[in-house]
C-alpha cells in the first residue's frame, strides 16, 4: 500500500510517516498544497491523509481536485478545525472520513485500516490466478490450498501481478507501486523478490512468473500461456 501525507507541519507529517513505515506502508511526503496535488494526479496512491490548513492551497481545494481527477482513491482529512462545518464541508469535497487534530496514531492507523480493508473487500474481494488465491483484505495467499507465508513486499508484489493477469508489469512500474521515495533504488531488487516467489510456489516445473529480458515481468494464468 501507497500512502500520501499533504502535511504543512513537517515535524508531525515525519512523525505519521515513521509510524506507517513501521507499519510497512510505503509513504511520501508533501508539505504544500500545490505539491502534494501534483504528487497525487502523477503516483497512484492507494491513501491520502490531507491536511485542511494548507499554504497555498486551501485543502478543501486540494480535496476536491484530487476526487476529480482519481475517484478511487480514498481521502483521510486531518483538521484542526473542531467546527462541525468544517468537517461537513471536507465530507462535501469528496474525502471519505476524518480525524480532528490532536489525535493518537493508535487511531489514525485504525482508521486508514478500516478505509483499506472496506475498499479491498468492495473491489477486490480474492484474486485467483491458476491455484494461487489472494485474499487483499486478510492478506493471506494460498497455493494448491496451502497457506503460503509471504513478506510484506512479496505479498505486494504478488498482488500487484496477480492484479495485472498476464500483462508484462515493468520494473519501474513494480517500484512505483510497492516503494515510496525514500527507497534507496541501488538496494532495491525487484529480481530477488521474484526469485523468492518462485522458489516459495516451486514454479521450475509450471513457471507462474515469465520474466521477459528488457521488458518486464509476466504472471501466467494458463499452462497454454507458458508453452506460447
Amino acid at each position: 500500500m501507497r500512502i500520501l501525507i499533504i502535511e504543512d507541519e513537517n515535524d508531525l507529517a515525519e512523525a505519521i510517516a515513521i509510524t506507517l513505515r513501521d507499519s510497512l506502508y510505503a509513504v511520501d511526503i508533501a508539505n504544500d498544497g500545490q505539491t502534494g496535488l501534483f504528487k497525487s494526479i502523477e503516483i497512484d496512491y492507494d491513501l491520502i491523509i490531507l491536511d485542511l490548513n494548507l499554504p497555498g492551497m486551501d485543502g478543501l481545494q486540494v480535496c476536491q481536485a484530487i476526487r476529480e481527477k482519481k475517484p478511487d482513491v480514498f481521502i483521510l482529512i486531518l483538521t484542526a478545525r473542531a467546527e462541525t462545518n468544517d468537517v461537513i464541508l471536507g465530507l462535501d469535497s469528496g474525502a471519505d472520513d476524518y480525524l480532528t487534530k490532536p489525535f493518537q496514531m493508535g487511531e489514525l492507523e485504525a482508521r486508514l485500516r478500516t478505509l483499506l480493508r472496506r475498499d479491498l473487500r468492495t473491489r477486490e474481494p480474492i484474486l485467483q490466478v491458476r491455484d494461487i488465491r489472494l485474499d487483499p483484505a486478510t492478506r493471506k495467499v494460498w497455493h494448491k490450498n496451502k497457506l503460503i507465508r509471504l513478506s510484506f513486499k512479496e505479498f505486494a508484489l504478488l498482488h500487484y501481478l496477480m492484479s495485472r493477469p498476464g500483462e508484462v508489469v515493468t520494473q519501474t512500474e513494480i517500484i512505483d507501486h510497492i516503494w515510496d521515495e525514500e527507497v534507496d533504488l541501488f538496494a532495491v531488487s525487484v529480481r530477488v523478490h521474484i526469485h523468492n516467489l518462485r522458489k516459495k510456489f516451486r514454479d521450475s516445473e509450471n513457471p507462474y512468473i515469465e520474466t521477459l529480458i528488457g521488458q518486464g515481468y509476466r504472471l501466467i494464468t494458463t499452462l497454454e500461456d507458458e508453452k506460447d
